[in-house]
């Protein structure tokens, strides 16, 4: 799905390079899969190139209006051009970074595109030759980029280029724009049905009277196969004891138990698995319309993406608090390779991310899973989303969260226009 969405942007790009010849302009394109980011493109592309231009599957490109933005900034120096987002307040995807002053600190929305001088590119390049990348986690690119590159004053910030948009492409604005965003939730076919795809609630019995309530009054009612799996079995909700105690921590050893009875017969034969824990909100219909882009005869492992110890041969995870959904041939891979938790508590996202690394099954990102809440995020970029899942209660009403953001019906449309016509 994702190399084809490539593909018709990679074939747009150059219709409009050859009907602009007489520019003189040089375009060189490259998709890249799997890759969270790689400066390695100086070597390539350094010598005879004045920028490099990163764009997502779903931007959308005025090749002679970026030609024109572009020529606006002089290439031989260093610059960092994209469409500025910005926290309203400090949030933990961000580490808590600038906490005394959240807006202090841009970085690119890179649905609208960004831009690197080669100049810096060229900087970059040797910086991390010579400095190899030590962070641990990766979990917001867009905001460790522009970390990485501003490094604590010593390079340059964002330089906002208000013609890099995030509005749809139909939108009578968009004619000042060299870029614009699709908008649309991705949609292949028809949905996947809901009785084909098994959801999992990870729970434990001292959330069963508060977190439990909020899924069965908003998206519980939705799914038609779902069961919660706890450490203790309640017979008025109900919930599954699998025979796994209660960790405080991660949540290994109950998810491999549940990856096994998924694969039993004590559940209905389905294509699709999705495990969440207690306190995500998502919406399964829109999940069953993404899902109609996918194969469920592969191994599919879908949701938000982080990484771990990228810099050093690390791995990328699908991180558990948004959703984590697995294809039936996923599990199979999975549990057939022997891998297996090293101790109940140990981080099962992070784990099966290690397990799916080892099978060379990659791991695909989907923006519209979430693992924080909303507030945790820039108002901008949710603004040009259909979001699919949310996560943690945490100083929100999670009911008012689930109505506002991920209920699925007409008022969906009107909260998207809305948000727009505010920002």
């Amino acid at each position: 799905f994702h190399v084809r969405q490539a593909e018709k942007l990679r074939k747009d790009l150059l219709l409009q390079t050859q009907a602009l010849q007489e520019y003189e302009m040089s375009l060189k394109l490259l998709i890249m899969q799997n890759v969270f980011f790689s400066f390695s493109l100086s070597s390539q592309f350094g010598k005879n190139s004045s920028w490099i231009m990163f764009l997502e599957e779903d931007t959308r490109v005025k090749l002679q209006k970026l030609h024109e933005v572009l020529k606006k900034f002089d290439r031989r120096k260093e610059w960092f051009l994209g469409k500025p987002l910005h926290d309203e307040e400090s949030t933990i995807i961000h580490h808590y970074a600038f906490s005394e002053n959240p807006a202090a600190f841009q970085y690119p929305d890179f649905s609208a595109g960004w831009a690197l001088s080669i100049p810096l590119v060229n900087r970059l390049t040797s910086k991390i030759e010579e400095e190899p990348l030590k962070s641990d986690f990766t979990i917001d690119l867009k905001h460790e980029v522009a970390l990485y590159i501003w490094e604590d004053g010593k390079g340059p910030r964002l330089t906002g280029v208000p013609e890099l948009c995030t509005i749809p492409e139909h939108n009578p604005r968009a004619q000042y724009c060299a870029t614009t965003v699709s908008s649309q939730s991705p949609l292949c076919g028809q949905p996947v049905k809901s009785d084909n795809i098994f959801v999992a609630v990870k729970t434990c019995k001292k959330f069963h009277s508060d977190r439990v309530p909020v899924v069965k009054k908003t998206w519980g009612k939705q799914a038609s196969l779902l069961e919660y799996y706890s450490d203790y079995a309640d017979l008025s909700i109900p919930t599954i004891n699998l025979g796994v105690p209660n960790t405080e921590r991660g949540h290994c050893g109950k998810t491999f138990a549940i990856l096994r009875r998924f694969l039993s017969s004590h559940v209905p034969n389905t294509d699709w698995l999705l495990i969440v824990d207690d306190d995500t909100l998502i919406s399964l219909p829109r999940l069953q319309a993404l899902l109609s882009c996918y194969d469920f005869s592969e191994p599919v492992c879908l949701g938000e993406r982080y990484g771990y110890g990228l810099g050093q041969g690390g791995y990328s995870y699908i991180t558990g608090g948004g959703g984590m959904v697995f294809s039936r041939e996923a599990v199979v891979q999975l549990l057939a390779s022997g891998c297996k938790c090293y101790s109940n508590d140990a981080p099962d996202d992070m784990v099966l991310g290690m397990c799916l690394n080892a099978l060379r099954v990659p791991v695909t990102h989907s923006p519209l899973f979430h693992q924080a809440r909303p507030e945790d995020y820039a108002k901008e970029f949710l603004a040009h989303q259909t979001p699919i899942s949310f996560h943690k209660h945490w100083n929100i009403d999670p009911i008012a969260v689930f109505n506002k953001w991920l209920k699925n019906d007409k008022h969906t449309e009107g909260l998207q226009k809305s948000t727009k016509d505010e920002l």
